[in-house]
């Protein structure tokens, strides 16, 4: 697949964009970025675990759909659209208690009106914990 990015700010702006929210709250970092994909990491830490002492399939969510997000707004011009989330859809492999997980965010389509985004969560052994799709609406800015 040809390069999809109409923005390439350094990985550096981008997770200054981060600054507050969400993900500031769960600490993911943007980590990397290819033709067609986004790579985000989260620690896993006491904060984003259930109380059974595994990580919260919210978190994982939360992860999945800030990487596909961010990557869809790099795909727009920003001044004249927006993106917004429109469906997640997660499945939740195997559990995990300790290190760092991994989000790669890969285009599926990119298109005028939709995206959609396929996001493939791993461990730190690089064992898939998690697979999801997020579909995205690219909107006229206001």
């Amino acid at each position: 697949m040809n390069n999809i990015w109409y923005q390439e700010p350094p990985l550096a702006s981008l997770n200054q964009y981060r600054a507050s929210g969400l993900g500031e709250v769960l600490e993911i970092k943007i980590v990397g970025r290819g033709a067609n994909w986004l790579l985000a990491e989260m620690p896993v830490k006491e904060k984003h675990k259930q109380p059974f002492g595994i990580v919260h399939g919210g978190a994982t969510a939360a992860l999945a759909e800030t990487v596909a997000s961010i990557a869809g707004w790099l795909c727009i011009d920003p001044k004249m659209k927006a993106s917004v989330g429109l469906e997640l859809n997660i499945n939740h492999l195997k559990s995990v208690t300790q290190g760092t997980l991994f989000a790669k965010g890969t285009a599926v389509h990119v298109g005028g009106t939709t995206q959609v985004w396929q996001i493939d969560i791993f461990n730190s052994e690089f064992k898939q914990v998690s697979t999801s799709r997020l579909t995205v609406m690219v909107i006229d800015r206001k």
